[in-house]
């Protein structure tokens, strides 16, 4: 028997108490496209699939991850048998140096690949873990109540896998992310595995739902290698492509047309480095002769030359956006150049991307995009009728959608609906809710602690709300810094404080502005200065009335930051 605690969420009174029934809950890849973790817990056993980070939207200014928080695998961490990584993209591994920083994980079992690139990450970060073991689609784990089996999906990157997890109180499958490709570059989806375990009476089916808004099925990804083996064949320029470092598959498509017809690849971005790295040593990329160096490129005839580059993004630091800028050391665009952006934007990038085209558009070379003309990118999700042969084949009593936003969720529980689940038998659930299992019924369960955390440098979830807001402030109304020299002996003010602005107004321009700053300031100044001189008495008022003057004037709420000095004379 084992204590659970569950927070109070959203006016819901929670209990504590015994239980044995099997719990399922995600700290994160609900209501959003990343971050993917989830959690099954039976008794005193609980296991792990996936640790992903998301990428910041630009709203979080100078966050650079945001990650599950690990509070409740904390609190309950001896009760963690394993962390099972269902494939190596980032928003399924990101955020494994951070859990491993602050939670102690007794072994991670991941796919060859993925294991390739948790091994760089925990490299980069100087962190040592040695319990890290490939699995492959026939490993079983057994631990004393969970049972674990893999099943091998087509997506993206190589080694990815669907998880089915056997408990006391029933079969729980999470598909990872997958699509159903019938001539895809790498191997085929199991259905026959998928099929054998769905015979068994699958008690609830956990589905990637990235792509649940797509009608029909998704491309093959041998569509896009025929359309990019038309512009190899046809173009004579240098070819610069911007892809997903992460699709390997696409990588591989590259280096055999780069083969095929007579080009040697540089390769410019440390993402695409290092999965070029790790494809090469895993055997996934064979042809290592035809990379070259950014140097040997340049003397190479432009028909001999492809510059592979991340930036598909239009990541503002990444290669593809400091070659459009001009601003790339090692790369300047010529005229017959050839630009090819093999990929789809992630919600939220559209506008960024199309300022790096509408920039290399200026610059007067040929871009190619993925349209209805261009087949140069496949998803490797599945569209609406692939999650119908999954929801088919797997056949489940329950079903709760994962991996995507509220929107795909709900669509894929309509999916599922038409796939005769009953629509009582679906959950459509957000981070932390938790459902409960017990001989094979399904019932939502309370709540528990699942917020996002943001890491900031090597700052790990001390960045609030309140610490974004006020950058928000800052970035667009600025900071007025007050620097105040007082006497406490003698009570007294020593000559006017002295204002400083940055982001608020221009200095030159608006001294009366300024004075008058000054004087308000005197002024909140004096007012306290009384027998019993407080210091935060006194930044309180100074911010208080500088804050309702410079809006009265400005109808702008710059951060106040008073500086008050004790002067011994």
């Amino acid at each position: 028997m084992y204590e659970v605690g569950f927070q109070e969420k959203k006016g819901v009174k929670m209990k504590f108490g015994k239980s044995e029934d099997t719990k399922v809950f995600a700290l994160g890849g609900l209501g959003e496209v990343g971050k993917n973790m989830y959690c099954i817990m039976c008794g005193d056993e609980l296991v792990i699939t996936d640790a992903g980070m998301l990428m910041p939207e630009d709203d979080l200014m100078g966050v650079d991850y945001v990650i599950p928080d690990f509070s409740f695998l904390k609190k309950n961490e001896s009760k963690i048998k394993a962390l099972f990584i269902t494939h190596g993209h980032e928003d399924h591994i990101g955020a494994i140096p951070f859990l491993l920083q602050m939670v102690n994980i007794p072994i991670i079992y991941a796919p060859n690949h993925a294991v390739g690139l948790i091994r760089k990450k925990l490299e980069d970060r100087n962190i040592q873990y040695k319990n890290l073991i490939v699995y492959n689609e026939s490993t079983i784990v057994r631990f004393k109540k969970i049972k674990v089996e893999f099943f091998r999906n087509t997506h993206s990157i190589p080694d990815s896998h669907g998880i089915c997890i056997t408990t006391p109180d029933g079969i729980i499958v999470t598909t990872g992310d997958f699509k159903f490709d019938l001539t895809p570059i790498g191997p085929c989806s199991n259905i026959q595995k998928m099929a054998e375990i769905g015979s068994r009476g699958v008690t609830l089916l956990m589905s990637d739902s990235t792509n649940a808004l797509n009608e029909g099925t998704s491309k093959s990804e041998s569509k896009v290698d025929d359309a990019l083996s038309e512009i190899f064949r046809k173009e004579t320029g240098r070819i610069i492509i911007a892809t997903f470092a992460s699709n390997v598959y696409r990588l591989k498509h590259i280096v055999d047309n780069c083969r095929r017809n007579g080009r040697k690849i540089a390769i410019f971005g440390r993402s695409m480095e290092n999965n070029i790295d790790i494809s090469v040593k895993g055997g996934y990329i064979t042809n290592k002769g035809i990379f070259v160096t950014p140097e040997e490129a340049n003397r190479l005839p432009n028909d001999q030359v492809c510059l592979l580059c991340t930036g598909s993004q239009g990541e503002p630091l990444a290669a593809m956006s400091r070659i459009a800028d001009g601003v790339h050391k090692q790369i300047k665009l010529q005229p017959d150049d050839i630009v090819i952006f093999s990929s789809s934007a992630i919600p939220g990038n559209g506008a960024s991307i199309a300022r790096t085209i509408n920039k290399l558009y200026l610059k007067g070379v040929k871009v190619y995009t993925h349209t209805s003309l261009n087949d140069i990118h496949a998803s490797g999700h599945g569209n609406e009728e692939e999650l119908k042969w999954m929801l088919r084949i797997i056949n489940p009593k329950y079903f709760a959608p994962f991996h995507g936003e509220y929107r795909m969720l709900k669509k894929h529980t309509d999916i599922a609906v038409m796939c005769d689940v009953p629509r009582e038998n679906t959950f459509v659930l957000s981070n932390g809710e938790v459902l409960s299992i017990k001989k094979g019924i399904v019932k939502k369960d309370g709540f528990i602690q699942a917020d996002d955390v943001y890491v900031d440098g090597n700052r790990i979830g001390d960045i609030s709300n309140t610490v974004i807001k006020d950058r928000k402030l800052m970035a667009s109304d600025g900071i007025i810094i007050v620097i105040a020299n007082i006497d406490t002996k003698q009570k007294k003010l020593l000559g006017n404080p002295n204002i400083t602005t940055r982001g608020f107004v221009l200095v030159n321009e608006n001294e009366a502005l300024l004075k008058d700053l000054e004087n308000v300031s005197k002024e909140a100044i004096n007012k306290l200065m009384t027998n019993n001189i407080n210091f935060s008495d006194i930044k309180s008022e100074i911010i208080n009335e500088l804050s309702n003057f410079t809006y009265q004037k400005t109808g702008r709420k710059p951060i106040i930051l008073p500086v008050i000095m004790d002067i011994k004379r």
